[in-house]
């Protein structure tokens, strides 16, 4: 590459988690050679009532930056998440969900982060399914095959006071406080300039790509590549550029949130180490914990309730008053760009796709995006190639996590209401529906390697086999979708059985040792931030 033809100038348009994200990453990968701009509108809110996250944020995100756990937790008062606990998507009902959850009295099953180990190249849960089909166990799938259920249970840290980890797992913050830390990194430390205006419109050349964005104080800011981050709007890729927006409403139902924070009294109740999605009427509530309060939200679909009709079931839930209660409704759309990058243009974040966040992975298409836009970094050339390759990346990604959501509500056994039992029509993806008979045949669906030391930091093989085996089970296992039949080759590996009946009886040794152990999320945290 002749250094004329270099990337020189970079305007992110939109600040928020993404936009500064953006910064911070390019600004890492890209050097000082590199100015970086984001031109965000002060007049804009930003979306977000607590945020959760998967492990791999760590390694491929912070880590890159060179920013301590410690370090940004303490900044965005951060706290632990092990998996998702999903409540009542067997079985109807939600009544008072803040007793009933603390009571254990809630139907439920967890979604936990880490690898299965296998025996003899089969994974656990295969040998789960042939215990569960012969009648052999009554144990669930997420008890029997993983230590972290006690800690779920009992509300304990993945990390021992002194530091040290004892499972893989992810975090809850608060995302405008993300926001902030990560803008005062990419400006104070690494340059990056920050103009707080509004867009008004793009100048664009003979090849239709922009050249320039004009902003309502007059500016007019020049820049080589624009990276796209104003949210749904998407002045961009979708306003200047006119891509198509891919809506796939046909696999996904939801279409809407209201949501709110609310106090909790940590030391009476201490700190759950997990985010909730509670099924409701129309939809399902997280409730992401952070010290001193949660987050919460009602996901619902508007063919199937009111504004008023989901501010009303949500609030009774939470024993919250609708009059006085300080609430955030969002609309969004579901589905993806047809292509996230267009000529000299790239979205990222929620201009570019957008899922429910029932599987938490809004953050982490942010930075999977930014990893492949740094690899496929393009000169002022812009070659097709580079181009495509990067959208085809996106594509592949934001199908596959698609298919994965949709089989929560396609195959969750609730159809007491009219929503639930419209998810049973959703059309399935063609891969998707072959991924499900080999699941119900009995075969692992997207085997990774089963090693976690070289999986997790492994950024290539998690973003191209992001949902495995354990995934699939946790949920599908989780919501009594079960095999048709045992898998046969395990009917000629007699000595393998008795190997992994050592592996269940040795998870429940491991949740005993937790239980006397583990602190409490709660203690961790108040060491961690400094509070009691």
């Amino acid at each position: 590459m002749i250094d004329g033809d270099r990337i020189k100038d970079i305007i992110v348009l939109g600040g928020g988690t993404a936009g500064w994200m953006t910064a911070a990453y390019l600004g890492r990968a890209l050097g000082s050679t590199v100015g970086i701009t984001v031109v965000e509108s002060p007049s804009i809110p930003k979306i977000g009532v607590g945020e959760a996250t998967i492990p791999n944020l760590q390694k491929v995100f912070f880590d890159f930056l060179g920013l301590p756990e410690d370090v940004w937790m303490r900044e965005c008062n951060a706290s632990f998440k092990l998996g998702i606990r999903f409540v009542n998507w067997r079985t109807s009902g939600v009544g008072d969900a803040t007793a009933r959850l603390r009571k254990g009295r809630l139907d439920h099953f967890d979604h936990i982060f880490g690898l299965l180990p296998n025996v003899e190249n089969i994974p656990l849960s295969h040998y789960w399914a042939r215990d569960k089909l012969t009648g052999a166990t009554d144990e669930p799938f997420d008890y029997a095959c993983y230590r972290q259920p006690i800690a779920f249970d009992r509300k304990l840290s993945p990390r021992h006071l002194d530091g040290t980890s004892w499972t893989s797992y992810a975090w809850h913050f608060d995302a405008h406080l993300v926001a902030d830390f990560l803008r005062r990194f990419a400006t104070k430390e690494q340059g990056a300039g920050h103009i707080e205006d509004r867009f008004v419109h793009a100048d664009m050349d003979e090849r239709g790509h922009v050249t320039a964005i004009h902003t309502e104080t007059g500016r007019r800011l020049a820049a080589d590549l624009f990276v796209d981050c104003s949210g749904f709007r998407s002045l961009l890729v979708n306003g200047t550029l006119g891509e198509p927006f891919l809506d796939m409403s046909d696999h996904l139902l939801n279409d809407r949130a209201v949501a709110t924070s609310v106090p909790h009294d940590d030391a009476a109740e201490g700190v759950e180490p997990f985010t909730s999605a509670i099924a409701m009427s129309s939809g399902w509530s997280w409730k992401i914990p952070l010290l001193g309060r949660f987050g919460t939200g009602y996901v619902y679909s508007s063919q199937f309730a009111t504004e008023d009709e989901a501010t009303e079931e949500f609030c009774r839930m939470w024993g919250l008053d609708p009059t006085e209660q300080s609430l955030n409704h969002i609309k969004f759309r579901v589905g993806r760009n047809r292509r996230a990058w267009v000529k000299n243009v790239v979205g990222i974040g929620l201009s570019s796709c957008f899922l429910e966040p029932l599987e938490s992975t809004g953050i982490y298409f942010i930075y999977a995006s930014l990893y492949h836009l740094v690899k496929h970094i393009p000169d002022r050339r812009f070659d097709p190639v580079l181009i495509e390759r990067f959208n085809r990346e996106i594509e592949s990604m934001f199908d596959d996590t698609r298919d994965f959501i949709q089989a929560h509500f396609s195959f969750a056994p609730r159809d007491d209401t009219p929503f639930w039992r419209a998810c049973k029509d959703l059309r399935l993806a063609d891969e998707f529906a072959e991924k499900v008979a080999a699941y119900r045949s009995g075969l692992p669906v997207n085997m990774p390697v089963t090693n976690e030391a070289n999986y997790y930091g492994n950024f290539e093989a998690e973003f191209r086999n992001f949902w495995s085996n354990a995934n699939y089970y946790c949920v599908l296992a989780g919501i009594d979708y079960l095999p048709e039949h045992t898998l046969p080759l395990l009917e000629f590996r007699t000595d393998a059985i008795e190997q992994a009946r050592a592996m269940f009886a040795d998870i429940k040794r491991q949740q005993a040792e937790l239980t006397a152990v583990a602190p409490s999320t709660y203690d961790y945290l108040c060491q961690l931030h400094g509070k009691r």
